[in-house]
């Protein structure tokens, strides 16, 4: 069965023509999916009974069932869904003064292996598909009974390694006649997959890029994450002005401070000097500790001393928020545990 929330509103236009239907109808659909959040066919009853029986015959409504829901005393909340397939993902409904925003994955494990990473040594199984990404919204806002207004590809898996679909889930969530949620209020993190970042600039979207950076030594960044044996730091800050040159768009690097690692004024120099100049922005990122992980995070004292000194030489930095850290809401914790069970 084809999962109809796979589709974008062309595509589905298209599909619709090619069962003998009327492409008007694919916005009558879209609307019982992304705006009246149906979850079978029959629900939708300005549709013929002949049409609701062709799309009950051939598609499926991709509806997530909640495994696991943990809420943080900070109002964050971390769920752990099951798919068709049995499999199960995790997204991470975070609240802001600015409004609602989902932390979604997009693949089911992850082949990238940082290692500072939760979903590190969690099996790879395959790619989510764009219905699968977009269901994590519509089932949070069913759960919530409320609208989210920001979307961060920042949960388990490299959304770069599942470029299409996650194209495609954005022109879902992105138009006016579903989910309608502005391609600003969109970010797309990328461990460093440089090809994908060229192909992302040419699309010129106004999604945010948003590059998990964590040193500017190739040696550290390579001991960090394995991608950069891959595509070093020279060729992924090539890509990164490249991006900013195509968009006119800023950059958001993040950097995950790791205690004795990658935190003394040493390693904030030598990020100085690599983005010096480049329309950019550094969120520092109190890193997780996760089991058997060989890192930990740095203080407090020593995270501000290092934003303080990159804005002192002219790079604008800030401190990510910590949110459900009592519950484990870094990408990966609640599947790993699930999957021990």
């Amino acid at each position: 069965m084809k999962n109809i929330k796979d589709y974008n509103l062309e595509e589905l236009k298209a599909e619709l023509l090619s069962i003998g239907e009327k492409s008007f109808r694919a916005e009558q659909i879209f609307k019982w999916l992304y705006i009246d959040k149906v979850k079978s066919f029959d629900e939708m009853t300005n549709l013929s009974l002949d049409l609701r029986k062709k799309l009950n015959e051939n598609y499926d409504i991709c509806n997530f069932k909640i495994i696991k829901k943990l809420e943080s005393k900070d109002g964050t909340k971390k769920y752990l869904f099951g798919l068709s397939d049995e499999n199960a993902i995790e997204s991470v409904l975070m609240e802001y003064h600015f409004g609602k925003t989902v932390c979604v994955s997009s693949q089911i494990g992850c082949k990238m292996g940082c290692k500072f990473c939760a979903s590190t040594g969690i099996p790879f199984e395959r790619n989510l598909t764009s219905g699968e990404i977009v269901e994590q919204i519509i089932a949070i806002e069913q759960d919530t009974n409320s609208k989210i207004s920001n979307v961060v590809f920042m949960g388990i898996g490299e959304p770069m390694d599942n470029y299409d679909n996650v194209l495609n889930a954005i022109k879902i969530l992105n138009n006016p006649k579903g989910l309608n949620i502005g391609a600003r209020h969109i970010s797309v993190s990328t461990s460093g997959v440089v090809p994908r970042i060229y192909q992302f600039a040419d699309e010129n979207i106004q999604c945010t890029l948003s590059i998990s950076l964590h040193s500017a030594n190739n040696e550290t960044r390579s001991s960090m994450m394995p991608v950069n044996n891959a595509y070093n730091i020279q060729e992924l800050m090539k890509a990164c002005k490249y991006y900013i040159d195509k968009t006119n768009k800023r950059i958001s690097f993040e950097y995950a401070l790791a205690k004795d690692n990658n935190d003394n004024l040493k390693d904030a120099d030598e990020l100085i000097s690599l983005i010096k100049g480049m329309l950019c922005h550094v969120n520092l990122i109190p890193i997780n500790k996760i089991e058997n992980g060989k890192y930990t995070k740095s203080s407090l004292e020593n995270i501000i001393k290092f934003r303080d000194y990159l804005n002192e030489h002219g790079i604008v930095a800030t401190i990510r928020r910590e949110l459900g850290s009592d519950i484990d809401a870094a990408c990966g914790q609640l599947r790993r545990k699930n999957l021990k069970n």
